[in-house]
């Protein structure tokens, strides 16, 4: 989601309905994790849809985004995911600091065992590879450089394409 300059005071008098709403999609299956940046610069949210089109309304439905709070959004679909083992608590606090790492892999393949490892092992939370070869996971880690380095030692990804961004894991 692309949140508004303003997207904590926006968001604010929205919260509760959003965090409803979210609570009630990922009850029905819908709705698999997300949460902002910590500087609120940035929204991710991981929806299960049976078509691509069907992600507007999800979006759009949303008090954030029907308040303003989110301005737009970019949808990509994952060509293959791997879905969290089992969905965590709810955290709204803040507290849940986990890291986004993006990146670009030659080897789909063994990239996907090397996220499924990641999964296994617990620093691995949900993620993915788009059908263009760029990968998504959310790591358990708050530190970046504990969340890189297990997809830059296995060597599956082209390593100066790989990033790593704050992210707070909320559901």
């Amino acid at each position: 989601m692309d949140p508004a300059p303003d997207y904590v005071a926006r968001r604010e008098p929205h919260r509760q309905a959003h965090l409803e709403r979210l609570f009630g999609l990922r009850s029905r299956g819908f709705c698999l994790g997300g949460g902002p940046s910590p500087d609120g610069t940035a929204v991710d949210i991981f929806y299960r849809t049976e078509q691509p089109a069907d992600l507007a309304a999800l979006v759009e439905d949303d008090p954030y985004f029907r308040g303003g709070a989110w301005t737009g959004y970019r949808p990509r679909s994952f060509s293959r995911f791997l879905e969290p083992w089992q969905l965590g608590p709810v955290v709204v606090d803040g507290s849940r600091r986990a890291t986004i790492v993006e990146g670009s892999t030659p080897d789909p393949e063994m990239a996907s065992f090397a996220l499924i490892e990641a999964r296994g092992a617990g620093r691995m939370v949900l993620g993915g590879l788009f059908a263009d070869g760029n990968t998504l996971a959310v790591m358990t880690t708050s530190d970046p450089e504990e969340a890189l380095a297990p997809l830059r030692e296995c060597g599956f990804w082209a390593a100066d394409t790989l990033r790593a961004r704050p992210f707070l894991h909320v559901l």
